[in-house]
């Protein structure tokens, strides 16, 4: 199982510096003054095992220093708890949705939880009863759903919830981002 933490972890090294590179600016010229230490000390920072995008972003849109953990391995220490059946999700992801929430019931409506945090093998359970996404059910493969990294919801929506979420989630920085599932909206960090 370490082995998998380890080879999760370095996937998403890469990826991060990937995206840095895609994202990179123009490089010096050739023979320009100071070329070559400008070239070595951005090639020190982009290839460093920890590098992560300009905004700290792995390309999944997941804060570097979380994927670092692995998903579906975040420790309760990262985590916190969010409405109170038990939920939990990455503490900001959790700050934020916590500030949905009383949004929400200041204006009268009201969002229930289903799920959040998902761990490793809660999210193999979860393919092993719904059956994988790619194939008409409901789970992501194990290690690539969003819920592992603490930064998803599945809500208990009404019409006026659903359309409540559809109109200001996004100023809390959830999404609804999984084609057939409007119950679940993704927290999405700012840089």
């Amino acid at each position: 199982m370490d082995g998998i933490v380890a080879i999760t972890q370095r996937i998403a090294g890469i990826q991060a510096q990937l995206s840095a590179l895609a994202a990179s600016p123009p490089r010096p010229a050739v023979g320009a003054a100071g070329a070559f230490d400008q070239v070595l000390g951005r090639a020190a920072t982009e290839f460093s095992p920890a590098a992560g995008t300009a905004s700290g972003l792995t390309v999944d849109g997941v804060p570097a220093d979380l994927a670092a953990y692995g998903n579906g391995r975040i420790p309760a220490t990262a985590l916190a708890p969010v409405g109170s059946a038990g939920h939990k999700l990455w503490a900001p992801a959790a700050e934020a949705f916590e500030q949905l929430l009383e949004a929400a019931t200041a204006q009268g409506v009201k969002i229930g939880i289903t799920d959040s945090y998902r761990s490793f093998e809660i999210q193999e359970d979860v393919v092993r009863r719904k059956g994988l996404y790619s194939e008409g059910g409901l789970g992501a493969r194990p290690g690539t759903s969003p819920h592992g990294w603490g930064m998803a919801v599945d809500l208990d929506l009404d019409p006026a919830g659903q359309a409540w979420m559809r109109a200001n989630a996004s100023r809390f920085g959830f999404v609804e981002d999984t084609p057939r599932e409007p119950w679940h909206w993704g927290f999405r960090p700012s840089a």
